[in-house]
């Protein structure tokens, strides 16, 4: 059964003390009501199951924890995350998984803009659609979206790898669109079974670094 921690009477300083000292492996928040910075950095196997819309930074610097949000989050959900998985069962604000080094982060619904900033390894999965400059300067991992995207997707891109099913606004500098060969359909399909979805993988196409901005060129100045 799981450990009842109910933020109407708890403060989130004494939930995340509790995560990070855990005398359980399953937990359920109660009346989050919006509260930040709710379960940061678990470094634990824990089950947490938080009942209800949250913050900024909630689940962020997050390690082998599996934390579901049964609502929508604010901005920098699973920020800086190193492992484990992360689930919002809503919507998601800004910079969702932004620096996020490893891990699975799902968003069942939308995300706003920058979606997955600066990720730099792990992989998001969304539901719905992403905004504008969403894995700008994406340095590893791979972002799926099952919707639309926003426009400037994958600006200043490095080696992240992105997937889109529907349309694209417009592509940021030095992001294009790539071949997608069976090996990225296999890559995705294993993606999609972990998020939990029933897309078909060749539904989807794939962007990626034309990698002409690693280098200073003075050619390229204007793309800059």
């Amino acid at each position: 059964m799981a450990t009842l921690i109910d933020l109407a009477a708890t403060s989130v300083r004494e939930l995340n003390q509790a995560l990070h000292a855990p005398e359980a492996t399953s937990w359920r928040v109660l009346n989050p009501r919006g509260a930040h910075a709710v379960g940061c950095g678990i470094r634990e196997d824990l089950v947490v199951d938080i009942e209800g819309h949250v913050g900024y930074y909630c689940a962020g610097m997050n390690q082998r924890a599996t934390v579901t949000v049964h609502g929508n989050a604010g901005t920098g959900v699973a920020e800086n995350m190193m492992s484990g998985t992360v689930r919002v069962r809503g919507n998601a604000s800004q910079s969702a998984g932004a620096t996020a080094h490893g891990g699975l982060l799902v968003i069942d619904g939308d995300a706003s803009a920058r979606c997955g900033i600066s990720m730099k390894g792990g992989d998001i999965v969304v539901g719905g659609d992403v905004g504008h400059m969403s894995a700008f300067m994406g340095q590893a991992g791979r972002l799926v979206v099952c919707g639309d995207a926003g426009d400037a997707l994958g600006d200043s891109l490095y080696e992240a790898r992105l997937y889109v099913r529907g349309t694209v606004k417009s592509l940021g500098a030095d992001c294009v669109e790539k071949e997608m060969r069976p090996e990225h359909l296999a890559e995705l399909a294993g993606l999609l079974k972990a998020a939990e979805r029933d897309e078909d993988p060749a539904d989807f196409r794939r962007y990626g670094s034309a990698r002409e901005l690693y280098h200073f060129k003075v050619d390229n100045t204007a793309s800059y």
